[in-house]
């Protein structure tokens, strides 16, 4: 399970520790959920999966409704939420609060932490930010382009050219992202993002020529640090004995982290113009969703029923998983 430290959370909201430091040393917590718990729901009874690793938020609707609550009734709120030692309490619109959630803070060593930012948007950043903190990553072996605002994974055997597709494709002014190795990470929008890793960012390997620094050599316009995954290209050796998709009718796609991503695989022959085919392949991904599918429209017109199919009849195959 991944997780983030308390601190990485903290300094990103630029809230400010209200809490006695040696009551509670908050540089070793992590936080392992992306889930916002909002003390209102906690102040009227509502049981949920709070604990280690969450985080709580309270704002000015909260202070406001245990104005209204005895001493008593907030001892036992107190008793009972803290107990269940969540990670931390953020108390967003500044609010100011008794002494008495102090004095449960110190009791099981949780730390309290303040903001000015309104609780809604204060919570809303948070959960963008931990959702992309702690969403699943998988770094693959594959190249990776923006081309015509689409991002291209580039798959296949080592040695058949994807680097140097890669280099023409640099060259006709698409985007490098990364080349061999990509790392993959689900966003909250069901969506990939892949990027380069680190140690090879702005590098590619062309056999004969060794590791190129891309932005060196095509300028900054030519590198882009990540970009969403739209489609997966794979690169095959031609084979006689195999019969290849010519009209389209079957959908392809793998299947990365969960998500469905649109594949094609490219026989490689001599004589081909790989870096025109990847091209046409991304515009055409795009134009597919914007309804507009080649396929389809060829159908129609050789099909004595004019209603043949839509994108949505086409059949559907599974090529290969990465999890």
């Amino acid at each position: 399970m991944k997780t983030v430290k308390l601190i990485e959370l903290v300094n990103f909201t630029k809230s400010r520790l209200i809490t006695d430091p040696r009551d509670c040393d908050f540089k070793d917590i992590i936080v392992n959920s992306d889930f916002i718990y909002r003390f209102g729901l906690e102040l009227i009874g509502s049981k949920s999966s709070l604990g280690y690793g969450c985080v709580l938020v309270m704002g000015e609707s909260e202070r406001h409704f245990l104005t209204t609550l005895s001493p008593k009734e907030k001892n036992e709120i107190f008793e009972s939420l803290f107990s269940r030692e969540f990670s931390a309490l953020f108390l967003a619109d500044n609010i100011r609060l008794d002494n008495l959630i102090f004095k449960f803070s110190k009791k099981y060593r949780i730390p309290i932490f303040l903001s000015k930012e309104n609780s809604a948007i204060f919570s809303s950043l948070m959960a963008n930010f931990l959702e992309e903190k702690l969403e699943p990553t998988i770094t693959r072996p594959a190249g990776f382009l923006s081309i015509h605002g689409e991002g291209i994974l580039l798959v296949g055997e080592s040695g058949l050219g994807k680097s140097e597709v890669a280099l023409e494709l640099i060259h006709r002014g698409h985007k490098f992202v990364s080349d061999d190795l990509t790392e993959i990470q689900k966003s909250s929008l069901n969506s990939l993002i892949g990027s380069s890793p680190s140690n090879i960012s702005k590098l590619i390997e062309v056999r004969g020529l060794g590791i190129i620094n891309v932005q060196q050599l095509f300028g900054v316009n030519a590198i882009k640090k990540s970009e969403t995954i739209d489609m997966v290209i794979n690169f095959e050796l031609w084979d006689n004995d195999k019969t290849y998709e010519r009209f389209g009718i079957v959908e392809k796609y793998a299947n990365i982290l969960g998500v469905e991503i649109p594949y094609t695989s490219i026989p490689i022959k001599p004589g081909k113009n790989l870096a025109v085919i990847v091209e046409v392949a991304a515009m055409n991904n795009r134009l597919k969703k914007q309804g507009i599918n080649s396929h389809c429209e060829f159908m129609k017109k050789i099909s004595k029923n004019e209603v043949y199919s839509s994108p949505q009849d086409m059949k559907k195959e599974l090529v290969f998983t990465w999890r």
